[in-house]
């Protein structure tokens, strides 16, 4: 059964990352970083809800696309797109950020890539969507939400910035 989640439960999901990073983080200094694609405008919605607090607030974009372990079969000429850290990552608390969570290996090339622009103190995970499915020891630490889906079902996302229009989509193999 295919399912389909609005702008409003996005808005609730990105509402409850905030809460749970607010409450953990206890207005320390912390520097989101988003992973490109998506990701990233998740981070950015996350720094405009936690900007009014009285802490330092970073903001970063990572691109993965050279680190990730099935560059050679996402395209013949995939899109590379700049990363954009504009803060110090040495000693820094970073939480990357993704929409979806699902075999962990975004978040490996990630921590890779984020590895090449120094070495953070702390890193936290924060996920839109845990969708489960792990194939590495990767936990998030902060969740959204979390959609129950099947193996091989597919969940697209699509953000207003990046797509046009807010809403996620699961879809069952072979129904779309």
């Amino acid at each position: 059964m295919n399912r389909t989640l609005s702008a409003e439960e996005i808005a609730q999901a990105v509402e409850t990352l905030a809460d749970a990073i607010r409450t953990r983080t206890e207005g320390k200094p912390i520097a989101l970083v988003g992973i490109r694609s998506r990701g990233d405008e998740v981070a950015e919605r996350l720094c405009n809800l936690l900007a009014d607090e009285d802490r330092e607030l970073d903001l970063g974009i990572l691109d993965i696309s050279l680190y990730r372990d099935d560059f050679e079969h996402l395209h013949e000429n995939p899109k590379l797109q700049e990363s954009d850290i504009p803060f110090t990552v040495d000693g820094a608390h970073i939480i990357l950020v993704d929409d979806v969570l699902f075999t962990g290996r975004t978040i490996r090339a990630a921590l890779d890539a984020l590895s090449d622009w120094g070495r953070p103190g702390r890193v936290e995970l924060a996920a839109l969507i845990d969708r489960g499915h792990r194939e590495m020891p990767i936990q998030p630490d902060y969740v959204g939400l979390v959609l129950e889906t099947n193996r091989l079902d597919h969940v697209y996302v699509s953000l207003e910035n990046t797509d046009g229009k807010d809403f996620i989509e699961v879809v069952e193999p072979g129904s779309k």
